[in-house]
């Protein structure tokens, strides 16, 4: 599977968990919701086992993630 799509849903905390797995994708200032960095999707495919923890250990559950297959998206 590869990273398509990554966004914060409402209800962050901004606890900065997920800054802190994967600062290249999520970014956390100054008590704001997290946000996805614009150039994020360049580190999709490198940094696809931090996003993944990230979303995984979000305590409140917001952080999404669309993900095709291989094989689709190298026919696009």
């Amino acid at each position: 599977m590869k990273i398509q799509r990554v966004w914060i849903d409402e209800g962050c905390i901004s606890c900065s968990l997920c800054q802190d797995y994967c600062p290249e994708v999520f970014l956390v200032q100054d008590g704001e919701d997290c946000v996805i960095h614009e150039e994020a999707v360049r580190f999709y495919l490198e940094k696809e086992e931090d996003i993944h923890l990230a979303a995984e250990d979000c305590p409140v559950e917001v952080i999404k993630i669309v993900e095709t297959a291989l094989e689709d998206s190298a026919s696009t």
